[in-house]
């Protein structure tokens, strides 16, 4: 994979964001990676410009309710990570000096910071040369390098062939989010569009007459009629009040399948999202 190639492209068709903007702080770059966990980027965009004016350092989302975090966090899904980063914006303001940490052992360490995250902010925020891996960047390595229409299923040597990639003269942070980019606007999952490549003339797949991938189908998620919907509306109920309700407002929220309702706010209660106060009344965390 020639790197100057996706570099120069990179120059040209690269989106945007305001997340790329020179100067942005590492906590700002840490929000954006949070909401773009499985969230589409045009989902991010408005939600990330609020956030990032209403808890510009995070000393000032840790003094708000994990609640108020999680009711701003909206319609963006799996709202577990609005709770963890809530948690991690109270670390980085108790033992880090409201700063996000620069290298990816320490970020490690921080709440629901994982491996990718990690890369992501060490890279993007403070240029480490770090490989980040993600499902585009996996899947623009699996063909242009592999010559295989899918990445299959995640793996250590994932890390190694990114690593492996990343040029030496400096540009490497920059080669990974032309990578990334890469996979997001023209090695799509569907509907690639090789002519548009800058890899065209050295990707293996093209080579090798883009076969069809040959592996285990790939799995694809539903959301109507799941439990993650069932959590979503009640969730909503709380998000849209100002205070406690009662079980039966929760009840009216997914009529659909009691079962499922009652198994959906019992794992609301366990992970810690909703809590019951002492008068029997449901609301968001810290908010009893």
């Amino acid at each position: 994979m020639p790197p100057r190639d996706v570099l120069d492209w990179f120059t040209r068709a690269r989106r945007p964001l305001p997340w790329r903007e020179p100067g942005i702080p590492g906590w700002h770059i840490l929000i954006s990676e949070i909401m773009l966990q499985q969230t589409p980027v045009a989902r991010v965009l408005e939600p990330w410009q609020e956030w990032v004016r209403r808890w510009p350092v995070p000393s000032a989302m840790a003094a708000e309710t994990t609640g108020e975090v999680v009711r701003a966090w909206g319609r963006l899904g799996y709202p577990r990570r609005a709770m963890r980063l809530h948690e991690c914006a109270g670390v980085l303001a108790a033992e880090h000096g409201d700063v996000v940490p620069d290298d990816v052992d320490t970020l490690l360490a921080l709440p629901g910071i994982g491996d990718y995250t990690a890369r992501a902010v060490a890279c993007f925020a403070y240029g480490r040369s770090v490989p980040v891996v993600d499902t585009n960047v996996r899947r623009v390595i699996a063909r242009a390098v592999h010559g295989r229409a899918q990445a299959g299923n995640p793996a250590k040597r994932d890390l190694a062939e990114a690593a492996a990639l990343l040029p030496d003269d400096g540009t490497a942070p920059t080669f990974s989010a032309a990578v990334m980019e890469l996979g997001a606007l023209v090695c799509t999952a569907r509907n690639p569009r090789c002519e548009e490549c800058p890899l065209l003339g050295s990707c293996r797949w093209v080579a090798r007459g883009r076969p069809a991938h040959d592996g285990p189908p790939r799995r694809t998620q539903k959301f109507e009629g799941t439990d993650r919907q069932a959590r979503g509306r009640l969730l909503d109920v709380l998000r849209s009040g100002r205070g406690p309700v009662e079980r039966a407002h929760l009840d009216l929220a997914w009529t659909a399948d009691p079962a499922q309702r009652d198994r959906a706010l019992d794992s609301l209660l366990v992970d810690g999202l909703i809590e019951v106060n002492d008068d029997g009344l449901f609301c968001l965390a810290g908010e009893a």
